[in-house]
């Protein structure tokens, strides 16, 4: 056998390198390409949460006459939470009550990477297409549509600008955005999507952009916080990207955590049965979570304002009780369907004089849901962040330290203690590269 192989092997050994040399290096280079890309996915590195615009939430009334931003440019600065050399951006008509048409739109880093500004950094500025090349865009009625996939590179916690302009407006007075940026918008009137800088006019609203995707391989994924005000950031400072979840990006970085996206899909008033701002949870878990590109974690933090909005007999409060739990099962169900993991909050504290929501017996409905939160195993992890920004000697109020001054959202220093406080291990629990 020895005899046989020493005969052959000179031969087979020249034929392989033959063949080995006969593929060109521009084959072999595509080849490698596509591999690299097949081992991709979009990933989600920003969202905000989409709503209809309420009337005094709408752009200024200069941007409004005529179409809302006819032949206007709005200019918004995006928080990043993972780096990329790859992005696309997802523009929301969802609550549209017309066509949105998109004349043309710009990408680049915002100046001095901070948020709410209205210049960028222009030797980074690149066009935005859309449907494989084209300028513009017409997005129908409750529909969304995405840019071309664009080579920017971004580092992790880079704020970028991205401009819109629409020569024709979007008609009528229903139109789509995220009231509760803390971030500052700018507008002005013709194309300026091209511009160093936009002046002209501006809000701390969002309008339009709902989701930031970023091209990564697949051990990379994303997390999605769903919740109401405290992590839409009510309490921090408006332009400081230093609502808790930002924090949170900010720590998981230095502790070495940067193949996930931390997406905050929360807004002011909202709740998980019925009224409130937005549309519900129960409405919305689907679209702002389950199909949130990359999804591998689901966070639940958010009721109190069903609890602070319901009625203050105790029929009333074991009622939105009962319900907030079998709407939780129901949200942890399908997502463990889907294999993502879940992690439930505690809600927190809001009793306290001047405060609507404050009473007894709404303070017992939230005692009552948080114990069935921490112990019930709906939820494949749990944080306590009643605890952790709670008065140790008055569990029903605020430490005051932490409270943001209406007794019901903390301040910046009571989000940095829910980002300290936040349990990393719920990642490594389920990833075992970390």
């Amino acid at each position: 056998m020895f005899s046989l192989w020493a005969r052959f092997a000179p031969s087979l050994l020249l034929l392989t390198a033959q063949w080995a040399t006969a593929i060109p290096t521009a084959e072999l280079d595509e080849r490698e390409l596509n591999t690299r890309q097949e081992d991709n996915h979009w990933v989600a590195t920003w969202t905000s949460m989409p709503q209809l615009v309420e009337p005094n939430n709408m752009p200024p009334s200069q941007f409004t006459s005529g179409g809302v931003f006819r032949d206007a440019t709005i200019r918004q600065t995006l928080h990043l939470s993972i780096g990329a050399e790859r992005l696309r951006i997802q523009i929301s008509n969802t609550f549209g009550g017309s066509d949105l048409p998109i004349t043309a739109a710009s990408i680049a880093l915002a100046a001095g990477n901070k948020a709410g500004v209205p210049g960028i950094d222009a030797a980074t500025l690149k066009p935005l297409t859309f449907r494989n090349g084209s300028a513009s865009i017409v997005i129908p009625r409750g529909q969304v549509a995405y840019t071309d996939p664009i080579d920017f590179s971004v580092g992790p916690q880079t704020n970028i600008a991205v401009s819109l302009y629409s020569q024709q407006g979007q008609s009528g007075s229903s139109i789509t955005g995220h009231p509760g940026s803390r971030t500052t918008s700018h507008m002005q009137s013709g194309n300026r999507v091209s511009a160093a800088s936009v002046s002209g006019a501006n809000t701390k609203h969002w309008y339009f952009l709902s989701a930031v995707e970023a091209w990564k391989p697949k051990d990379h994924s994303a997390f999605i916080i769903l919740g109401d005000s405290i992590t839409d950031g009510r309490g921090s400072t408006d332009d400081g990207n230093n609502r808790w979840p930002d924090l949170l990006i900010a720590r998981m970085q230095k502790e070495g955590i940067t193949h996930i996206g931390v997406n905050n899909q929360a807004a002011g008033g909202n709740t998980v049965l019925s009224g409130g701002l937005g549309p519900t949870l129960l409405t919305r878990y689907k679209r702002d979570a389950l199909e949130v590109a990359g999804v591998k974690y689901v966070m639940i933090f958010i009721g109190v304002n069903d609890i602070g909005g319901g009625g203050t007999d105790s029929g009333s409060q074991n009622g939105i009780a009962t319900r907030l739990q079998s709407a939780f099962q129901q949200i942890a169900r399908e997502c463990r369907a889907a294999g993502i993991k879940t992690i439930g909050g505690t809600i927190t504290q809001f009793t306290g004089s001047g405060q609507s929501y404050s009473n007894p017996t709404r303070e017992q409905t939230r005692i009552k849901v948080n114990d069935w939160i921490l112990s019930s195993g709906t939820f494949d992890a749990t944080v306590d962040f009643a605890k952790i920004i709670g008065d140790p000697a008055n569990r029903a109020q605020l430490a005051r330290q932490y409270d943001g001054g209406d007794h019901l959202h903390p301040n910046v220093a009571g989000f940095q203690a829910m980002a300290d406080g936040f349990p990393l291990s719920f990642f490594r629990a389920f990833n075992g590269t970390l």
